[in-house]
């Protein structure tokens, strides 16, 4: 990845992650270097590194019970006979559990409370937990579990969203979870040039380089300790404890290290039937799940089907967008709400449209349950979007960047939601940068650039055949409030003998949050060493990791708390000096005043008190969207332009991404090395749901769901990522102002290349994952 430009300076991200020397100021290293604007270096890397770092598969405790789950191996059936008898008997089983043995609610869910912890009269999707085996060996409780007799009357599913509408319910709430229309304008207006697309995305699985794992641990009081990769251990703990029907502070969970989240660990899956079989045998259990075990037991990007109108004048700009969008839910609600209000707030895209109408639902089916996955229904929308905006182009004969350009959002428009964009929101200034960059070279014909090629060496094509294509996108995400969710978080900050401590329970997933804190404490206090604690549910809560969320409410609780305790250092001293504390200022651990009298440390002044504070970060209110779909619904939105310069074979399909260029809004620039690769891994991701990632679920069965029947990017696939600008216009909201940074590069991303294929091509490329035969261009007869 390359850094161009001069907004963070200039210089090489290699592969290992580490920053070129040529980069100057906020993103070098050096000893003392700390707090805002440096590349401090995670306290765990090393640790990860060595594979020394414990995860929740790691984790031990004498008298360990293993578990197994039995899970359903038809995506619809009616469970008519449950028979554990031989399983119980096995030797080396300690216990069996199933619905009945469910003491407090047999309902959970995010949001809607919807799904049996157990199923037992229906199964509504394939994988579906019927139950549970302790045993002191994991290959005993896998055979226990496999030994549990269930008698099934296979019922036809209904897989086809569109179907689910007219389909006999699937569950007692109905097959319907959410529809929001959306209206905004006037219906009758119609433009001169008139585009229309119908648009597919597939399912994307999150795919954590760990499976999911947990060890419960029971509690001499009757209650439990759940260790597992939570990332919103207080919402875990919440479900945990209604389902085992004890009181909520005689459930902690424990947050172990967490190998990967991007939506799938907030499933249930694993703490539900692990709480259950240790207070049901007394003793701790583990549960490791197998590879196909993830694929089935967490939740997926939602499948969806789009269809748009866009209505745009002679000199393109557009004047209405007309679209129709059907999220496929799986069997439960799950975040499908939130996700359609997403989809459907963002259906225009970054984009100035004075008429918009859409019609949005989310529906049940039979198929794997979909949730969280970063950037959900903003991915989706920007798919379509985009592939109008390239229609618009074509038929108006303009530059693809050039009909974006005149359409751009900026501060001040509104959304079709009729909620004013008060954020910064430097659209047109990103998307300069991306279309102005300089594009890569093109292959020079050596045999040494022949693995360059699409399919690399081994590939059939030949060189003639492969045509070049460059994409345009740009995306956009909220960040916090999605209607009326309350985006609180807590925050401790502590000092003593030299160290400073930060206690908050926000969910280190890999996004950065404890450096981040770090930073903040030492930018503020001028303390060097700080240490953040680990995360558990005997700490106040402070909300689930998604979005990048915790930067802005954790990492502001943590700056208040910090500010906060900077006052207690500084009041005695200005009170002696006869002067406010405002005219102090604290920079490398010293304490200076405006004038120059004062110099002193921070060490000095401490002078072994202890000193602290606790505070919140609780943004504005937002609302729901209402029956016309209009309502301040989001707080904070966030920017992106990615330019794809693709190589297509266009005799096989074979689709080679060359590089992408990204320019990012960001508020301000915390940690350059780690803001950079967020955003590599962002595109990366991208990438995958745009060429290969497709969990395909034909009559709602999972197909080889592991990961050679479900392909990743590997570091081959992988595009040069350049990040040409980054722009540091504050949101004045924000804490520093800085603002998310990993979602929103994923949501735009798809589209670029998506783009880029059909500049390639001339197809239309509708669908995504990109398919080889949408990439075919036939010879002309």
């Amino acid at each position: 990845m390359s850094i161009t430009d001069g907004t963070v300076g200039a210089g090489t991200v290699g592969a290992a992650g580490t920053v070129g020397a040529a980069l100057p100021g906020t993103l070098a290293d050096g000893p003392g270097l700390h707090g805002i604007g440096v590349s401090l270096p995670s306290p765990d890397a090393l640790a990860k590194t060595q594979g020394t770092f414990p995860y929740a598969a790691d984790l031990w405790a004498e008298g360990l019970l293993w578990a197994a789950v039995l899970r359903s191996p038809y995506a619809h059936a009616r469970i008519t006979r449950i028979d554990t008898t031989e399983a119980v008997a096995m030797p080396g089983v300690r216990a069996v559990v199933t619905h009945e043995d469910v003491p407090g609610d047999a309902m959970h869910g995010r949001g809607v409370a919807d799904r049996p912890v157990f199923a037992h009269e229906l199964v509504r999707h394939h994988g579906e937990p019927i139950a549970a085996v302790a045993a002191d060996h994991p290959d005993t409780a896998r055979l226990a579990a496999a030994a549990i007799l269930v008698e099934y009357e296979v019922l036809e599913p209904v897989t086809d969203p569109e179907k689910a509408f007219a389909a006999e319910p699937l569950h007692p709430d109905g097959n319907l979870i959410r529809h929001i229309p959306l209206r905004f304008g006037d219906p009758e207006t119609v433009g001169d040039i008139v585009v229309e697309g119908l648009y597919r995305v597939g399912r994307q699985d999150p795919a954590p380089i760990g499976a999911e794992a947990g060890l419960a641990v029971p509690r001499p009081d009757g209650g439990v300790e759940l260790y597992v990769a939570s990332t919103d251990p207080h919402a875990d703990r919440d479900i945990a404890a209604a389902c085992f029907g004890l009181e909520a502070d005689r459930v902690k969970v424990v947050v172990t290290g967490v190998p990967g989240a991007m939506g799938d660990r907030e499933d249930a899956g694993v703490q539900l039937p692990l709480g259950l079989l240790a207070l049901k045998t007394g003793c701790p259990v583990k549960f490791v799940a197998t590879r196909e075990e993830s694929f089935l037991g967490h939740a997926h990007r939602h499948p969806t089907l789009l269809r748009y109108r866009h209505h745009a004048d002679a000199e393109g700009r557009l004047v209405k967008v007309e679209a129709q969008i059907l999220l496929d839910a799986g069997a439960y609600a799950d975040a499908s709400s939130d996700a359609l209000a997403a989809a459907v707030a963002f259906a225009a895209g970054p984009y100035v449209v004075p008429h918009v109408f859409v019609e949005g639902w989310a529906v049940r089916t039979n198929n794997p349950p979909s949730g969280h996955v970063r950037g959900e229904g903003a991915l989706q929308v920007c798919a379509a979007y985009e592939g109008q905006m390239d229609k618009l182009a074509a038929k108006l004969g303009l530059e693809p960047a050039e009909v974006r350009m005149r359409n751009v959002l900026a501060t001040g428009d509104l959304l079709p939601t009729g909620q004013t964009v008060t954020c910064p929101a430097p659209v047109g200034e990103l998307l300069k940068a991306v279309r102005d960059a300089d594009l890569p070279p093109l292959p020079d014909g050596d045999d040494e650039s022949q693995w360059l090629l699409p399919g690399g060496t081994a590939g059939a094509g030949e060189p003639g055949a492969v045509r070049r294509g460059v994409g345009y996108a740009l995306g956009m995400v909220h960040v916090l409030g999605a209607e009326g969710t309350d985006e609180v978080s807590t925050a401790t900050v502590r000092v003593h003998d030299g160290r400073a401590t930060v206690i908050c329970s926000a969910v280190e997933t890999g996004q950065g949050f404890i450096t981040l804190a770090q930073q903040i404490v030492q930018e503020v206090l001028g303390v060097e060493d700080v240490r953040v604690l680990p995360s558990d549910t005997d700490q106040p809560p402070a909300g689930p990791s998604a979005r990048g969320r915790h930067t802005w409410v954790s990492g502001g609780a943590v700056e208040r708390a910090a500010k906060m305790v900077r006052t207690q250092l500084l009041q005695p001293l200005a009170a002696k000096f006869g002067m406010s504390v405002e005219l102090l200022a604290i920079a490398d651990g010293k304490i200076t005043s405006y004038d120059g009298v004062l110099s002193t440390t921070v060490a000095e002044t401490l002078d072994g008190k202890e000193l602290w504070a606790t505070a919140q970060c609780r943004p504005h209110p937002t609302d729901r969207l209402d029956d016309s779909g209009q309502g301040d619904a989001f707080v904070g939105l966030t920017f992106c332009a990615v330019r794809a310069v693709v190589d297509v074979d266009i005799e096989l399909g074979a689709v080679r991404v060359v590089e992408l260029a990204v320019a990012q809004d960001v508020g301000r620039v915390l940690n350059p090395r780690q803001l950079a690769a967020r955003i590599e891994a962002g595109v990366t991701q991208g990438v995958g749901l745009a060429l290969m990632e497709d969990l395909r679920a034909p009559r709602g069965i999972i197909k080889r769901p592991n990961l050679t029947g479900y392909p990743l990017p590997t570091a081959l696939d992988a595009p040069e990522v350049r990040i040409v600008k980054l722009i540091e216009e504050r949101d004045v909201l924000a804490p520093f102002g800085a603002k998310a940074v990993s979602a929103v590069p994923v949501v735009t991303s798809p589209a670029a290349v998506a783009a880029a294929v059909r500049a390639a091509t001339g197809r239309p490329v509708n669908r995504l994952p990109i398919r080889p035969q949408a990439a075919i261009v036939k010879p002309s007869s």
